[in-house]
């Protein structure tokens, strides 16, 4: 064999190496994802369904919310929903009274300080 058939023969040979090992790793990647497929995919199905269900909840509750409150609302006098607002108002304000307001530049100081 000349030098230029034996060098082309060796390129080739090298070729069918680096390829067939590529190809090996390629399979064997291949492989151990399809043994992971399965059981990530029960996962994923698993997550989905909770959320769904989760999700099937909330929209119940929220609907269950609206009709009590469709029910309640145009039962209940308006004059005692002023007065519950007003109850809540006052009750935030004592509490924002209790709480010390912080200045931006120093100690703590009382709501009637400037």
């Amino acid at each position: 064999m000349s030098a230029p058939q034996s060098l082309a023969m060796a390129a080739m040979n090298r070729l069918a190496a680096r390829l067939g090992s590529g190809l090996a790793d390629a399979a064997a990647t291949l492989a151990v994802l399809a043994q992971d497929t399965p059981a990530r995919v029960q996962h994923e199905l698993s997550l989905f369904w909770e959320e769904v269900a989760m999700e099937a909840e909330r929209i119940e509750k929220d609907r269950n919310a609206a009709a009590a409150a469709s029910r309640g609302g145009s039962a209940e006098d308006p004059q005692e929903r002023i007065d519950a607002l007003r109850t809540k108002v006052a009750e935030l304000s004592r509490r924002l009274d209790q709480v010390p307001a912080v200045a931006p530049d120093g100690p703590p100081r009382s709501p009637g300080q400037a």
